[in-house]
C-alpha cells in the first residue's frame, strides 16, 4: 500500500521522462546528443539533487554541453522547458502572427531552431496544418523557388532544417579558381615559345637533315589560398557555416591554409582535410580553446605575420580575412599589421557579415584600421554571398570601391 506522502507508482519516473524529452528538444535544435548522454544525465541529477535550480542547471549543462557555441541554445532551452510555464506562453505569443506583447512583459526571442524543436509546425498557419495530410500537385513553372529564398536567407535566422539544406548546398559548391602564370615552362605542341634546347636535341636524331621546332608554354597554377577566420562570440554563427565552405575548398584543391583566431591563433589546416565534415569540426572544437570568446585582431595578425607569413604567403597567395572588425584592443597596432599582410599577398579580400545591413558605416576603430588595406570588401551572411565569393575567386582582382576609401578618410 502506498503511503499518503509518497508518489503513486504511475507517477514514479516522470522526471526521468522529462529529462529524456528535454534531451530530444536539444537534439532537434541542433545539439549532438545521443542516448548515452541521456543515460548519464539521470544518475547525475540523482547525485546533485533538484533542490536548487542552479545545481540542476549546471548538472544538465555538464552532461549535454561540450562546446561554447552550444551554451546560448542550451540556456534558452533550459529556461523555456524547466523554469517558468509563463515563458512558454510568451514564447507562443512571440511566434504567433499579429500578436503584440507589452514591452514590460516581452522576453528575449528564442532561437528559431529551439522554437522549431519545442513547437513543431507552429510557424504554419492553421489552415495549412489542417490541409497538411492532403497531397496536392502544383505546377511550379515560372513560380518563385524555395531554393532562391534559401539563397538570400541570413544564416542567423535559419531553422535547423534550413541550416542542414544550406550545408548540403555548400558541400556541392565547386570554385573554378583563377589560374596565374608561373616561372616554369613545359612542352606543348602549339606553344608560343620555341624550345631551342629540345629542338637541337631532336635534330641530332635525324642528322640535322630535318629540323622540327619544339615549342613550350608557361605553366599556370592557382595561387595558394590563406584563410583567417574570426571565431569570436559575435562571429560564431557565421564562422561555423563558413567552415563548411572552407572544408569544401580544402577537399577540392591543394594549398589551402586555414587559421582561426579569437584571443589566439590556431592552425586548423590539417583538420579540414578530413573527408567527414562532422569529424573535422569535432577535431577543431577540441583544438580551439577560445571559440566564441573575445578577439584581439592586431595581436593575432602580428603573430601570423611573424610566424606564418613566409611559410604560406609565397607564390602570390590570396588571403580571405573573415571578421566583423570588432576588436577588443580598439585597433591597437592593427593598421600596421594589416598593411604588412596586404603587401605580402597578391590579393586581400575582407568578408564581413555586418555588410548585410544597408546602413553599414565604418565607425569602429577596428573597421577603420582594416578597411584602407584591403582589395575587396564583401558580405558573408548567406549562400548568395558565398556564391558571389566563388565567382570573385575565379576572376581577376577588383579594385576596392572608392566610397569605402572616402568613408575611412
Amino acid at each position: 500500500m502506498t503511503a499518503p506522502n509518497e508518489p503513486a507508482a504511475a507517477e514514479v519516473g516522470r522526471f526521468a521522462d522529462n529529462i529524456m524529452h528535454f534531451a530530444r528538444v536539444l537534439r532537434v535544435a541542433g545539439l549532438p546528443i545521443g542516448p548515452g548522454q541521456v543515460i548519464e544525465a539521470i544518475p547525475a541529477v540523482e547525485v546533485a539533487g533538484i533542490r536548487r535550480r542552479d545545481d540542476f542547471y549546471w548538472t544538465l549543462h555538464s552532461v549535454f554541453v561540450n562546446r561554447r557555441s552550444q551554451r546560448e541554445l542550451f540556456d534558452q532551452a533550459f529556461h523555456i522547458f524547466w523554469r517558468n510555464p509563463k515563458i512558454l506562453e510568451r514564447t507562443l505569443g512571440m511566434m504567433l502572427p499579429k500578436v503584440e506583447i507589452p514591452p514590460d512583459e516581452a522576453a528575449t526571442p528564442p532561437s528559431r531552431r529551439l522554437a522549431e524543436a519545442l513547437f513543431p509546425g507552429l510557424d504554419k498557419s492553421e489552415s495549412e496544418r489542417d490541409k497538411e495530410p492532403e497531397e496536392i500537385e502544383v505546377d511550379a513553372v515560372l513560380t518563385y523557388s524555395g531554393r532562391e529564398v534559401l539563397q538570400r536567407m541570413d544564416f542567423e535566422t535559419m531553422s535547423a532544417a534550413e541550416i542542414a539544406e544550406a550545408k548540403l548546398a555548400i558541400a556541392r559548391m565547386r570554385v573554378p579558381f583563377l589560374e596565374v602564370p608561373t616561372r616554369r615552362f613545359h612542352a606543348a605542341p602549339h606553344g608560343r615559345r620555341v624550345d631551342m634546347r629540345a629542338t637541337l636535341r631532336s635534330s641530332l636524331r635525324s642528322g640535322g637533315a630535318v629540323i622540327q621546332l619544339r615549342r613550350r608554354e608557361r605553366v599556370t597554377r592557382h595561387p595558394p589560398l590563406v584563410i583567417l577566420c574570426d571565431i569570436s562570440g559575435s562571429m560564431r554563427r557565421y564562422s561555423r557555416m563558413f567552415l563548411h565552405f572552407v572544408h569544401a575548398l580544402t577537399n577540392d584543391r591543394d594549398r589551402v591554409y586555414t587559421f582561426l583566431f579569437g584571443t589566439r591563433l590556431t592552425n586548423v589546416t590539417h583538420y579540414l582535410r578530413y573527408r567527414d565534415i562532422d569529424l573535422a569540426l569535432a577535431k577543431i572544437g577540441e583544438a580551439v580553446p577560445d571559440w566564441a570568446g573575445g578577439t584581439r585582431i592586431g595581436t593575432i595578425l602580428e603573430s601570423f605575420n611573424r610566424e606564418w607569413s613566409r611559410r604560406v604567403l609565397g607564390q602570390g597567395a590570396v588571403v580571405l580575412f573573415i571578421s566583423d572588425g570588432l576588436d577588443r584592443d580598439a585597433g591597437a597596432g592593427l593598421a600596421r599589421e594589416m598593411e604588412r599582410l596586404h603587401k605580402s599577398c597578391r590579393r586581400l579580400i575582407w568578408l564581413n557579415p555586418l555588410l548585410r545591413w544597408d546602413g553599414f558605416e565604418p565607425k569602429s576603430l577596428g573597421v577603420r584600421a582594416i578597411l584602407p588595406h584591403v582589395d575587396e570588401f564583401r558580405p558573408v551572411h548567406n549562400l548568395e554571398s558565398l556564391n558571389a565569393l566563388a565567382e570573385a575567386l575565379s576572376g581577376p582582382a577588383i579594385r576596392r570601391p572608392e566610397s569605402h576609401q572616402e568613408a575611412v578618410a
